[in-house]
């Protein structure tokens, strides 16, 4: 099995968003092998900002700077979704999409789907790994194709991106960019 397309982003499009984390802006596919979820999430990666800090290369992300992702917890397993990306550069022109999302009952956290073009479309989502202390976590679309590496902060200490990338190369996915954030 591969993962495929959101971080997602999804995290995936109609928009920016749309299309990282669903993929209906098709780029580069990464080949991973796939891999379920390697333990259980914490419900509140499910809550908060994130940022983007790696990504499968894909076409509706491109020149997509300072990418964000938001959830916002609803009612019973649900979630709302912010998805910030601005163009050209971290203070160009900000593009926002919003969403909502559920996780998968059964699952300890790990998947989730998302809905789009106003729920004409729905695709799943897994988290495939997270820090112990929750300051990053690595989300895909279970196909092998879209990978990305969401982090709390907008620049992650070294130290941590490199545990998080050595997970993501173990993972299968070799072809990563990495959007430009805003300076800590």
């Amino acid at each position: 099995m591969r993962v495929s397309s959101l971080v997602v982003s999804g995290l995936l499009a109609a928009s920016l968003c749309t299309a990282s984390w669903t993929g209906l802006g098709v780029g580069s596919a990464a080949l991973a092998a796939a891999k379920p979820p390697a333990r259980p999430i914490d419900p509140s990666f499910f809550a908060g900002k994130w940022y983007e800090i790696a990504r499968t290369p894909n076409a509706g992300q491109r020149d997509c700077q300072a990418p964000t992702t938001e959830f916002t917890a609803l009612a019973g397993q649900g979630f709302s979704v912010r998805q910030v990306c601005r163009r050209g550069s971290p203070s160009g022109a900000q593009r926002v999409f919003d969403t909502k999302g559920k996780i998968i009952a059964g699952t300890h956290n790990t998947r989730f789907t998302m809905n789009f073009l106003g729920g004409l479309k729905k695709q799943e989502y897994w988290v495939l790994d997270c820090a112990d202390d929750r300051s990053w976590g690595i989300m895909a679309t279970p196909g092998g194709n879209y990978v990305w590496l969401l982090s709390r902060q907008p620049v992650m200490s070294e130290p941590a991106k490199a545990q998080a990338l050595a997970r993501i190369k173990a993972l299968g996915y070799a072809k990563l960019e990495y959007p430009r954030q805003p300076p800590a």
